[in-house]
């Protein structure tokens, strides 16, 4: 098995994952400030909690957009492995032809998302990747990474929400009763969930006029379980894709 981290602007996936099965997924929060000692100490608690013993972990890969921290992460979990971690980025084989105007500009999570959806779904296919920012991968029949979008993730229009307005308060993030709303909470719940929800559909329909063809729809991100169900379209639910595509990208180089 091999401990996979996706250090993301709001949080740092870790997981466990091999072939077989994915062991856990946790999250972490992303702190600018701390050091490879603290996250060490993460790190190692989260290994611990699940009773995984650290010579049973071969290696590690980091992908990341916060390149602040990338080497706070990547010496914490050496510290804790004795293993130096491969981290995804220029020089590491992914198999994955990007036809960006920019392909090193594209971020290592949607890499790894593209890698697994590749091996995992039938093309053509969409990802979307629904945290901090809620973004959407396109991969054409020929495997190849043709572009995507980025739009403000549910968390930063609901942030947004409530700072300009001061009559509105913070609420949690789920699907209220009723879709019109009889108080404040009720239509704010229902404007974030269903908005987030009718902009996916939209935003799929759309895809598929530009490519002229069905697509597969795979969802994935710390918010897709409270989106997904209320979406139209089939869209596929799969929480571990980040974590599958960073264990392929492993394999590759090792």
């Amino acid at each position: 098995m091999i401990l996979a981290i996706d250090i993301g602007n709001t949080n740092i996936v870790v997981g466990c994952i091999d072939r077989e099965k994915t062991y856990f997924i946790e999250r972490l929060s992303t702190v600018r400030t701390k050091t490879e000692l603290e996250y060490a100490v993460d790190l190692k608690t989260v290994v611990d909690i699940y009773h995984i013993k650290r010579t049973d972990i071969e290696g590690c890969i980091i992908s990341s957009v916060v390149p602040q921290i990338t080497n706070a992460v990547k010496l914490a979990a050496e510290k804790v492995l004795h293993k130096e971690p491969m981290v995804l980025g220029p020089g590491v084989k992914t198999g994955l032809n990007i036809m960006m105007d920019n392909p090193g500009q594209l971020g290592a999570d949607l890499v790894a998302n593209a890698v697994a959806g590749i091996h995992e779904y039938p093309l053509p296919l969409a990802i979307i990747d629904m945290g901090t920012a809620s973004t959407v991968s396109v991969v054409d029949e020929k495997k190849h990474y043709v572009g995507g979008m980025i739009f403000p993730g549910m968390g930063v229009s609901l942030d947004a929400l409530t700072a300009r307005a001061s009559q509105l308060s913070g609420i949690s993030i789920e699907a209220p009763k009723r879709i019109i709303g009889k108080n404040t909470i009720e239509c704010m719940k229902s404007g974030v969930i269903y908005s987030n929800a009718a902009a996916l559909d939209g935003i799929v329909d759309r895809i598929e006029e530009e490519l002229g063809q069905k697509i597969t729809v795979v969802a994935t991100g710390g918010l897709a379980r409270k989106i997904v169900p209320h979406c139209r379209r089939e869209i596929l639910l799969d929480e571990d894709l980040l974590l599958k595509g960073l264990l392929i990208i492993y394999e590759k180089n090792r």
